[in-house]
């Protein structure tokens, strides 16, 4: 994941009339401004759902539940876009304070079901199963607002890693397709990700993450053609412009990319 130098600083608050962000304090070059979680209730309703309480970080989590409890509500459930740490380390802690049930695909929880719509205090939320970055994303349409919270399948700024060996570039292109569906049939207009900004234009974000990964496997070719061995020979040639900090990410992604070749050329 990368941002630009001029990006401008993402602090979270409200996205739309149902979703909230509340930022997590842990910026990296991996996770941008840090981990949004996101506060989604229906307007008049008691209830919310948590999605993505973040790394085990007790001040985090008390700054949510303030948060909940300054709206006059209660977290009836927690979903978690993929089971990386930085979002769903502190799974089973927020469970503890809240005594909310914590849903999830995969990592022993498996109880998200593609295409389920989940009803929370009047709330619609529809589980989009999106794999790549890891094998067990999901993403969750939010069908009155129009938009998709994405996890870490698309991001606010820059671009997302693909996780290998447990992502796959396959079903990473896959799951983009799934998001350009829904953008085109005007299901989806916005995207809430799992860092950076909310998105205002989901289908040029989706159109531009496309045409990204055709132009890096393009680039990935070259660098093999040219006589690259290793996943790091095509990430000192590739991602050149990207800071070494995230060259170990990058590789990974290299790793997917080659393994996509292999496969289909």
């Amino acid at each position: 994941m990368k941002g630009g130098a001029a990006d401008p600083a993402w602090h979270g608050g409200a996205a739309t009339v149902r979703a909230e962000c509340v930022l997590c304090p842990n910026p990296s070059p991996m996770t941008l401004d840090g981990t949004n979680t996101w506060l989604l209730a229906e307007p008049g309703s008691d209830e919310v759902v948590v999605v993505d309480p973040g790394p085990l970080d007790e001040s985090h989590l008390q700054v949510v539940l303030r948060r909940v409890e300054e709206s006059g509500r209660r977290v009836a459930l927690t979903l978690l876009t993929h089971g990386h740490d930085d979002h769903a380390e502190s799974a089973d802690r927020f469970h503890q304070l809240t005594g909310a049930p914590v849903r999830a695909f995969g990592r022993g929880h498996d109880d998200l079901r593609a295409g389920e719509t989940i009803t929370v205090g009047g709330l619609e939320i529809l589980a989009t199963p999106t794999p790549g970055h890891t094998s067990d994303s999901f993403s969750f349409v939010l069908p009155a607002d129009n938009t998709l919270l994405t996890g870490d399948t698309v991001l606010g700024r820059g671009t997302t890693v693909v996780a290998w060996p447990d992502g796959s570039l396959e079903s990473y292109l896959i799951s983009l397709d799934r998001i350009e569906a829904l953008t085109r049939s005007g299901a989806v207009t916005s995207l809430l990700p799992g860092h950076g900004p909310f998105v205002a234009d989901a289908a040029a974000t989706v159109a531009f993450y496309l045409r990204h990964r055709a132009e890096r496997l393009d680039q990935v070719r070259g660098a093999v053609a040219r006589g690259a061995q290793t996943a790091y020979d095509v990430v000192e040639q590739v991602y050149a412009d990207v800071p070494r900090s995230v060259w170990p990410a990058a590789e990974l992604s290299v790793q997917a990319q080659l393994e996509y070749l292999r496969e289909h050329g």
